[in-house]
């Protein structure tokens, strides 16, 4: 019996041990998990082989619940604008942990981009499931826009990104890189002006793309930025200078008076998703020696951004002035996507790497908790485990659980950026241990 019961104690304690180490407290194991997961993103991921190429694409959409490859309606199956994000995602990523399967996707991504350009240097948008180029719908004809913009900031970061890694390869990009830029510009200058046009009240700046876009002037300037690192064109140059001072001219209101020094988007409105002005400012701020513009991207993220998560966050409104005030109208609450959180924790990581102030960083995760139960329907919208982030908040109650390039890459431009920021990670824990 002696024998027997110590023999049974010894299985308890070994049993015991066993189960004191797999039994993990919940916040302690979910705080070992990083917050990068790029599982999702790799599978919307897919090598393709066109006119005898290899290249690499990123599914469009993929819907709830098995994640199936689903085609843009009338659009296609994979675009520019995905494609780029990727592609940018994929050379910070790798920058930190030298993957060769990443490397090996910027290239096949890089690929599809140049693929994508047309003749006039501008590129097509999407392709079809049989690979061919649609050249003829309107969000995939080859113009100066979106995916325009997207795809010149995603080369440009791919042509320098390779002068270290494969000079050769750098020098396959910069052909069609030096084209897009020169299109580009000429394209600007066809309509350059200085002058500004009433909406709502404010002076607006007409010398924008499409007159008054400041959220697609950011994404231009962010690629003129990536560019000018290594040509130092004074062309270049000089047209960031300009798009610069379009932005700031787009900045309303003040700390105590709406809309809070938030750089409107387009005439007198402003949307909550591609609102990456601070950010592109601050960039070029640094580059040009031009602290005015790091001075006014501040103001935007000190004082609208807590504004916006008081607010549980705003999908878009407009402004009316009057006099010494300014009226919100036409706000709408939804629907609320990962695009519109993006910019701004970018931008307040940024703030924090420019000027080292703490509360930026923290703004950042208080900010990026959004993607975990921070926002109006208290649903965690991004699982680390998975890599899935869904496609966003439809109502107070209601999500769109689908899951499609978008929402994965600006999810994980986010976790990526916090992840880095010890001060912004520790704030976006907080909220992370409670869902």
């Amino acid at each position: 019996m002696r024998c027997k019961s110590g023999y049974l104690k010894f299985i308890l304690l070994v049993l015991g041990l066993v189960l004191s180490t797999a039994i993990i407290p919940r916040a302690q194991a979910k705080e070992k998990l990083p917050l990068v997961n790029t599982s999702h993103l790799d599978y919307l991921y897919q090598k393709i082989k066109v006119d005898g190429r290899d290249m690499g694409i990123i599914h469009i959409y993929a819907d709830y619940p098995d994640y199936k490859y689903v085609e843009a309606k009338g659009e296609g199956i994979a675009c520019v604008d995905d494609v780029a994000r990727a592609d940018i995602f994929y050379m910070k990523y790798y920058s930190l942990n030298r993957d060769p399967a990443v490397l090996e996707k910027i290239k096949m991504l890089t690929n599809f981009l140049l693929h994508m350009q047309s003749w006039n240097g501008f590129f097509n948008n999407f392709i079809w499931k049989d690979f061919t180029k649609d050249t003829t719908y309107r969000t995939s004809v080859a113009e100066p826009n979106w995916w325009s913009w997207r795809a010149v900031w995603a080369l440009a970061e791919a042509r320098n990104f390779f002068l270290n890694i494969d000079g050769q390869y750098a020098g396959v990009i910069k052909p069609g890189l030096d084209k897009a830029v020169d299109v580009t510009i000429k394209w600007l200058n066809e309509n350059k002006s200085d002058s500004t046009s009433n909406y709502g009240g404010f002076n607006i700046p007409t010398w924008l793309p499409y007159n008054t876009a400041a959220d697609q002037a950011a994404v231009l300037v962010k690629g003129l930025y990536e560019y000018y690192k290594t040509d130092k064109s004074e062309v270049v140059r000089k047209e960031i200078e300009h798009l610069c001072s379009g932005i700031m001219l787009m900045q309303a209101g003040n700390k105590k008076l709406l809309p809070h020094y938030a750089f409107l988007s387009w005439e007198n409105t402003w949307h909550m998703w591609g609102n990456s002005q601070a950010d592109a400012l601050i960039q070029a701020g640094g580059l040009l020696g031009k602290k005015s513009y790091i001075k006014s991207a501040l103001k935007e993220i000190k004082y609208f951004y807590p504004f916006l998560i008081k607010k549980d966050f705003i999908n878009n409104f407009s402004v009316i002035k009057t006099a010494d005030k300014i009226e919100m109208k036409d706000s709408a609450k939804f629907s609320q996507i990962a695009y519109g959180i993006s910019p701004m924790v970018m931008s307040s990581i940024r703030a924090y790497n420019t000027v080292h102030e703490i509360s930026y960083a923290r703004l950042a995760g208080r900010l990026g908790a959004w993607f975990f139960g921070k926002n109006p329907a208290g649903k965690k919208m991004y699982n680390p485990k998975t890599g899935v982030c869904f496609d966003g908040i439809i109502s107070g109650t209601e999500i769109n659980k689908n899951s499609g390039a978008e929402s994965t890459i600006e999810a994980l431009f986010t976790m990526l950026e916090i992840e880095l920021n010890p001060e912004a990670k520790k704030e976006i824990m907080k909220f992370y241990k409670n869902n």
